[in-house]
């Protein structure tokens, strides 16, 4: 379900395959899905969801949300949406350290 919202028109396959290998399977979908709608929309972000992302590493969530924020259909929001991304993993940061 994750993948619908990847634009794998704008990355090469291989990595695809690598970000799900390395990156999706460290979160749940219904906590990947909290995150994007944290990001681009006015979701709220639980604790359990903030711990799965701290463990996901951040390489991944910059990647992942990068590709998403790159489609057409985003992309003049971009500047935006990356500065959500970041505001997201420096509070789950912030959170993981008092759970």
């Amino acid at each position: 379900l994750v993948c619908a919202f990847v634009p794998v028109f704008s990355v090469d396959e291989g990595e695809v395959k690598t970000l799900w290998d390395t990156c999706l399977v460290k979160i749940t979908p219904k906590c990947a899905l909290n995150i994007i709608a944290v990001v681009f929309g006015n979701g709220t972000l639980s604790d359990l969801c903030c711990s799965d992302l701290v463990k996901e590493g951040k390489l991944c969530h910059d990647t992942l949300i990068k590709y998403i924020a790159d489609r057409p259909s985003l992309i003049a929001h971009e500047t935006e949406y990356l500065k959500k991304r970041d505001e997201v993993w420096n509070h789950c940061v912030s959170i993981s350290k008092t759970l």
